[in-house]
């Protein structure tokens, strides 16, 4: 983008931004310049077509520019904003918290669909993050409280500021912890995580977005379980009698999450759910009485 003196209107930026993007190696380059532009303006996507001749002031000029060098270092969108959208909600967001996925929705709704079903239920989310998940499950289950954990404070701050957002921080606690080491024993109704599951080997080929997001939150070890073992070996005791375990596991991963659970012998029954890539993305395993 140049600083001559030349107007630029909606139109004419966003033609010239998309073939910019394309030429840096940024996949979805049009949404990308209608996402930041219209944060810019403060205005929803549909604005940029009705006013797609509308020229820009020299300060919105300014301020788009900043954001366009960000996106072609590839540092994900939703870092440049401080915020991405799940469950149908705005969830702040910063490169020391996982950037939630349209894939994680598929666990939340079907915690959401088990716990209303039941009266008070207390549970956990390992690996809080944003608090996405848990955040999401008391905004929509009035009858649900809860422990968010986390090992970073950072992450976990991030989490408090969503809960208060939406209006569930009475209800859902914080914890700072590696996995469950500053929890105690026999408290919770549903043991809910979207832990790191990537294979070490695979970090190397991510793309460079992917890569901006923390390591500890995508590297599952060797062969990519390391943190289900964890979660379920060691969340048995944790875990109140007839309560459920759900996570979200990567391509593949499935059954093999499904056969750490049936070896421990303390769970009586199995689901795994598929994403709307038809991929298994969702394994719960309920505890037997």
């Amino acid at each position: 983008m140049t600083k001559q003196s030349e107007i630029w209107t909606i139109g004419s930026i966003l033609k010239w931004t998309e073939q910019y993007f394309n030429d840096k190696g940024v996949e979805s380059s049009r949404l990308d310049a209608e996402v930041l532009l219209s944060r810019v303006l403060g205005k929803e996507r549909i604005y940029l077509y009705v006013h797609f001749d509308q020229p820009l002031q020299q300060m919105e000029l300014g301020r788009f520019r900043e954001m366009i060098k960000q996106r072609v270092k590839r540092i994900p969108v939703a870092y440049i904003l401080g915020e991405k959208e799940f469950m149908g909600m705005d969830f702040s967001v910063s490169p020391a918290v996982l950037i939630p996925r349209p894939d994680t929705e598929i666990l939340v709704e079907n915690v959401i669909e088990r716990l209303k079903e039941l009266g008070n239920v207390h549970i956990v989310d390992i690996g809080t993050g944003s608090g996405a998940i848990a955040v999401s499950i008391l905004a929509n289950c009035l009858n649900v409280s809860g422990v968010a954990v986390d090992i970073s404070s950072e992450a976990l701050a991030v989490a408090k500021s969503n809960a208060i957002r939406h209006g569930v921080d009475m209800r859902l606690e914080f914890v700072k912890s590696d996995v469950y080491d500053s929890l105690s024993a026999g408290q919770f109704d549903a043991i809910i995580s979207n832990p790191p599951y990537i294979p070490e080997k695979d970090i190397a080929g991510l793309e460079p977005e992917v890569k901006c997001e923390p390591y500890g939150a995508l590297a599952g070890g060797k062969d990519g379980l390391d943190f289900y073992r964890r979660l379920i070996q060691e969340g048995i005791k944790f875990l109140k009698p007839n309560g459920f375990m759900a996570f979200e596991v990567g391509i593949y991963q499935a059954e093999d999450v499904a056969d750490i659970g049936r070896e421990t012998g303390a769970f009586n029954h199995f689901e795994i759910i598929k994403d709307y890539g038809n991929i298994d993305r969702v394994v719960i395993m309920k505890k037997q009485e």
